[in-house]
């Protein structure tokens, strides 16, 4: 392992100087191993490392290139560690969410164009007014993702995405047992909607944790 590591460090640091740039193709692995002074066995070892998480792309025929780096990519690794979560530390999750998702809410209601309000606006239009607890958190989901993306920040969208899948099982939870989590889920996301529609961006994050802390605290109440 010692070994592998050396090799992950060594095509990280071509990476982080420049040498090897988003898109660009990996020299041959002879040639490789031979310039870092490594086997070849542990080269393909770092090459699959980072390959799992996104750094580099593996094409079978055409060689090893550096993936685009984006975000995107990057922090799709955390998100499957992510799904491994306990029941017990998903109100950790929300109180992460609870940080993250008003700000992005506030960013987003400063940078929105009216195009995108109006994507905002079919979003919950497209709500049924009966809908099932899997068409209320599908909805909720996309809802807030659209949001993430509108603040302009694609490490901050990342980084939300990646606490949807703890999130959504409580949600779920929520939507089975809890009286009015339709009517309170559709005021609180047309609230939100309107703050970033009229440009106020402290309306919106206020609105927007007022929506989170109230799912926050109904898990706390149900799991105490």
């Amino acid at each position: 392992m010692a070994v592998t590591d050396a090799a992950i460090d060594k095509i990280k640091q071509m990476i982080l100087s420049g040498e090897l740039s988003p898109g660009s193709r990996l020299p041959k692995e002879a040639d490789l191993a031979e310039r870092l002074g490594l086997s070849r066995n542990s080269l393909r070892e770092a090459v699959r490392a980072l390959a799992l998480i996104n750094v580099l792309d593996v094409r079978q025929g055409d060689g090893t290139y550096v993936t685009s780096l984006e975000p995107r990519l990057l922090l799709d690794a955390m998100s499957f560690v992510v799904d491994f979560h306990q029941d017990d530390t998903v109100l950790q999750f929300f109180q992460v969410r609870r940080i993250l998702e008003p700000a992005a809410t506030a960013m987003a209601a400063s940078r929105m164009t009216e195009t995108e309000v109006d994507g905002l606006r079919k979003i919950l239009a497209a709500l049924p007014p009966d809908p099932s607890v899997e068409q209320l958190v599908a909805n909720d989901l996309e809802f807030h993702q659209s949001i993430a993306a509108g603040s302009g920040n694609a490490v901050l969208c990342s980084l939300i995405e990646s606490l949807s899948g703890p999130t959504t099982r409580a949600r779920i939870w929520r939507g089975l047992t809890q009286e009015n989590a339709l009517e309170k889920t559709r005021e609180q996301h047309a609230a939100i909607c309107d703050a970033i529609a009229a440009g106020q961006p402290e309306v919106a994050r206020a609105w927007a944790t007022v929506h989170i802390a109230g799912v926050e605290e109904w898990l706390r109440s149900a799991l105490a």
